[in-house]
């Protein structure tokens, strides 16, 4: 089910959704609680249903506080007539976390052996498991053939991950951490009912770091954040996402193709590849303008005597204007003087469709702040001067304006 437009909040993602969140009997029961927390700070509401063995590790009170709902364990326990069919269709999607290799069993046989697969029989909602077991017992073939079945039914499965398991080994098992659920369900809720599906968008962020020996570079400041809220605001809507990002220390996306580069020579090459099929490439990378002519092969040291070091530097080709293609061009104007004018004059050689630019010396529009203030100057001269507001809020603007462009 879709969230009605009026619902969206760009800061809020899941704003309009209701999501049934299903836990079952494991020790990582207690990342229920922070996956129902977070769930409800990105904007859904939240309604929990437990198995009686989940009651075992967390009390249905901590999901109660957290949620502000009742919690149903019991069917015939709860006040609500048919509760597993009432919740099922309040549902705009069922989250199984932790899903237990039993419950992963009854889910794939149709059992309804409890709240949680009782509700999953009655749902129509997409359905999003994060396994967590013992890594014997994931790698069983009977589980392995369970999860086979549900993803042939269109179940999404997140994980389970690599890492330290309650018996102390480690081994494949391990409950997917609660942004990755969250990131998932995202993700899985933009390809049912984006508006960007079935398009390929391309998302360039980040520095370069154009190298002066192996230890020394020429870079600027910028931290990525804008790209990458770009590419997940584009996730969001269900678009395919490559982000080719520059050196940046930042956690990818979940559902989004991160390719990593260095030096503008890498990046163009990258965003080559990725636009050959793209419906739009929005070029929010700083990359360096000018990279040292003859790279040294080791540290350079100082001798004695020497007052400083000269550095010969040459000019980077412009990407996005080297790119042929990439559907709707989006560049980005990182400024701190005359931003519209200088803006402006990069449209044509660039071949844009529209800029954004920003001042970077402006409080809270610089580099790795977590809002931005940008003007954005379309090809046919038009100018749209937006508010201060959070980078996630930017790449929906600008993601509305490529949608525009696309219909």
């Amino acid at each position: 089910m879709e969230a009605p437009p009026a619902a969206r909040n760009p800061d809020l993602p899941l704003s309009g959704r209701h999501v049934v969140l299903g836990v079952t009997g494991s020790i990582s029961c207690y990342k229920a609680a922070d996956i129902a927390s977070k769930l409800r700070q990105a904007g859904a509401a939240v309604e929990v249903v437990m198995t009686p063995a989940a009651t075992k590790f967390i009390s249905p009170l901590t999901f109660q506080s957290l949620t502000g709902r009742d919690v149903v364990v019991d069917m015939f326990s709860t006040a609500e007539a048919e509760a597993h069919v009432e919740v099922a269709r309040r549902a705009d999607a069922f989250v199984i976390a932790p899903a237990t290799a039993d419950c992963l069993a009854n889910l794939a046989h149709g059992n309804a052996a409890d709240m949680v697969t009782l509700t999953a029989l009655a749902t129509t909602a997409p359905i999003l498991v994060a396994p967590a077991m013992d890594n014997q017992m994931w790698e069983h073939p009977a589980t392995q053939d369970n999860v086979a079945t549900l993803r042939e039914r269109g179940v999404e499965v997140v994980g389970p991950m690599l890492g330290r398991l309650a018996t102390g080994r480690t081994g494949l098992g391990r409950l997917a951490e609660p942004a990755q659920v969250v990131g998932a369900l995202r993700t899985l809720l933009g390809e049912r009912t984006g508006d960007l599906r079935g398009r390929h968008v391309v998302v360039s962020a980040g520095p370069t770091h154009e190298p002066i020996d192996p230890v020394r570079f020429v870079g600027n400041r910028s931290t990525g954040k804008m790209g990458f809220a770009i590419a997940e605001a584009a996730r969001d809507r269900g678009a395919r996402v490559t982000l080719v990002a520059g050196p940046v220390a930042l956690e990818s996306p979940w559902g989004v193709h991160r390719i990593d580069v260095a030096t503008v020579e890498q990046m163009l090459i990258a965003l080559e590849q990725a636009t050959a099929d793209a419906d739009a490439i929005i070029m929010a990378a700083a990359p360096a303008d000018f990279r040292p002519a003859n790279p040294a092969d080791h540290k350079l040291k100082k001798a004695d005597g020497q007052q400083g070091l000269t550095v010969e530097l040459v000019q980077n080709p412009d990407i996005i204007a080297t790119l042929a293609g990439g559907g709707v061009r989006v560049g980005f104007a990182a400024e701190t003087r005359n931003l519209a004018a200088y803006a402006k004059q990069k449209l044509p050689a660039k071949r844009l469709d529209f800029i954004v630019a920003n001042d970077v010396s402006a409080a809270g529009s610089g580099f790795g702040t977590e809002t931005n203030e940008v003007i954005i100057i379309h090809s046919d001269g038009r100018t749209e001067e937006l508010p201060l507001m959070s980078k996630h809020a930017v790449g929906h603007a600008i993601l509305d304006r490529i949608l525009d462009r696309l219909a």
